[in-house]
């Protein structure tokens, strides 16, 4: 039953080789999708392209559906998948510096990892300041380590928040996505006429 511990299993040189392929097929298809280009990506939060946000709903609902159908089926043992523990205030504070970070920068740390992998000049300026936050951070936590730890709910779901089943929250997920998805271009039709870009 999943998840395996591919090391174990497969040596730790198999493993990591298999995780490289994966890295490197995952960045791929983000840079294919548009992930590395700033102006694409800085188009989504003005909602005159959506095509990075189609990209992302497809990838976070299909990975959610097969890992709660692998669990269901008794394929994937879900308690044993890693889920970030919450911290609810800290992740409030972070998700508001990481959206401003976006919307001026045009890149988070994934997509900006793709750019730096094309060469772009300011996906590798937008890594260097990364670098130096991340440093920045690291020397001063212990300043507020009391707030960087509080809010803590452990490992705390959708289904555990709202008290249903699993399934139902999935299949709302699913509904809900496929809904914003579909009226958000309407909107964006509205807006800014048929000008995608192919």
């Amino acid at each position: 039953m999943a998840p395996w511990d591919l090391a174990a299993e497969l040596g730790d040189i198999v493993a990591w080789a298999i995780y490289l392929l994966i890295g490197f097929a995952f960045g791929c298809i983000m840079d294919s999708a548009g992930f590395a280009d700033a102006r694409l990506l800085d188009a989504q939060v003005y909602w005159r392209e959506i095509r990075v946000i189609q990209v992302m709903f497809t990838a976070i609902l299909v990975a959610m559906v097969l890992i709660f159908w692998s669990s269901a089926l008794g394929w994937l043992d879900y308690d044993d998948v890693w889920v970030n523990p919450t911290y609810i205030w800290p992740g409030i504070v972070g998700g508001l510096i990481m959206g401003v970070g976006f919307v001026f920068a045009g890149f988070c740390p994934g997509t900006s990892l793709v750019g730096v992998a094309t060469l772009k000049v300011d996906a590798i300026w937008f890594v260097a300041g990364a670098a130096v936050g991340i440093i920045g951070f690291g020397e001063t936590v212990s300043f507020y380590n009391d707030f960087w730890h509080s809010g803590f709910l452990g490992r705390f779901t959708l289904q555990d928040w709202l008290g249903l089943p699993t399934g139902a929250v999935v299949l709302g997920l699913v509904v809900m996505s496929l809904l914003i998805l579909w009226i958000g271009d309407i909107v964006r039709r509205r807006i800014y006429g048929d000008s995608d870009e192919d």
